[in-house]
């Protein structure tokens, strides 16, 4: 499978069957990160952490506090897309890891970004 990354009117295909979204809440400075599998059927969270506690960010239900990290698995659908928005206020973005490396994602305003699933041909498939 392949994870396609719409931005600023240009994709980014990356070979990869999974991928790390991580992230800094813009409130409460606590770090957060999702594992994602790249399926056919979408994009499917397996598992978020939460580092800490705070307002609006309390561990759900069943969450198991490991090495200081909030550790869950979310039971929802996979997603068809992931749809970031790129204010540029928040002083930082998204940072998107896989085997073959990290990348910083909507670091400055802009447009949003859009991850998904690549179709056969290693392109965004049509929406």
């Amino acid at each position: 499978m392949s994870l396609c990354i719409l931005a600023a009117g240009k994709t980014v295909t990356l070979s990869v069957a999974a991928f790390t979204l991580s992230w800094t809440h813009s409130v409460e400075r606590t770090r957060w990160e999702e594992d994602w599998k790249v399926m056919p059927s979408g994009l499917q969270l397996v598992e978020a952490r939460i580092k800490g506690s705070g307002a609006g960010m309390e561990p759900p239900e069943g969450a198991l506090l490991k090495e200081g990290w909030w550790s869950y698995a979310p039971e929802i659908d996979p997603q068809r897309r992931v749809v970031l928005a790129a204010s540029g206020a928040t002083g930082d973005g998204w940072t998107l890891c896989t085997v073959q490396g990290c990348r910083e994602l909507g670091m400055a305003a802009g447009g949003p970004i859009v991850l998904e699933p690549c179709g056969p041909d290693g392109t965004s498939q049509p929406r």
